[in-house]
């Protein structure tokens, strides 16, 4: 009887184990632009890259990842936080190479963009550009606790916030806008121009993706 009894939990562990490893996606935003999905992949686990549109991740936690291209070549890399990277669609795959779970966000572009160039055009000098091409345009935001931004206009978004902050924005007209944040949000946000105001004693870091 102990021995059966054994045998059943052996079973139901080889059950239930992978199924608490299993990858989790979960989704943020669809509209007509962009599809953004949070996922975490627990250590050995993998995610297929969209075959069908090009995609920006943005690494929510530093890590070791293992990157596949769509010729079969495998590069491993040490992961930071922030870390955003254009995938190209057929691109292959990521693979969690390290200890503990891979955390990012993933924004796959659904139109075939446009051959215009922003570069820093309507953006404060201390937003930092970190990829701009037809599909969209990708910057680092830091706002320091207390502190106000300069007069600056953003176009629609996905916003992938590293560490959240109380916020608000201060409109031409006057009017104050809450736009507060909470660490590993994804959210999206709709073009404005504005002054952003970190009401918090820590420090804002997101970073926006502007699709074309």
């Amino acid at each position: 009887m102990r021995h059966g009894l054994s045998g059943v939990l052996v079973a139901l562990a080889s059950v239930i184990v992978p199924a608490t490893a299993s990858a989790s996606t979960v989704e943020k935003i669809r509209n007509d632009k962009v599809l953004a999905v949070e996922v975490t992949l627990a250590p050995g686990e993998s995610e297929v890259m969209p075959e069908q549109y090009p995609s920006m991740v943005v690494y929510m936690t530093p890590g070791t990842a293992e990157l596949a291209g769509a010729a079969g070549t495998k590069q491993r890399e040490e992961i930071k936080e922030g870390e955003t990277v254009f995938q190209a669609a057929h691109s292959g795959s990521i693979t969690n190479a390290g200890a503990a779970p891979l955390h990012y966000a993933r924004v796959e572009f659904l139109t075939a963009g446009r051959d215009v160039t922003w570069g820093m055009t309507g953006l404060p000098p201390n937003y930092k550009m970190l990829i701009e091409n037809r599909y969209a345009r990708a910057y680092d935001i830091r706002i320091a606790a207390h502190s106000f931004e300069q007069l600056h206009t953003h176009h629609d978004r996905v916003v992938v916030s590293l560490q959240g902050a109380k916020l608000e924005h201060l409109l031409p007209s006057g009017q104050k806008q809450p736009s507060t944040l909470k660490t590993g949000e994804i959210v999206w946000r709709l073009g404005a121009t504005h002054v952003g105001h970190n009401l918090s004693s820590t420090n804002l870091w997101v970073i926006a993706i502007e699709p074309k």
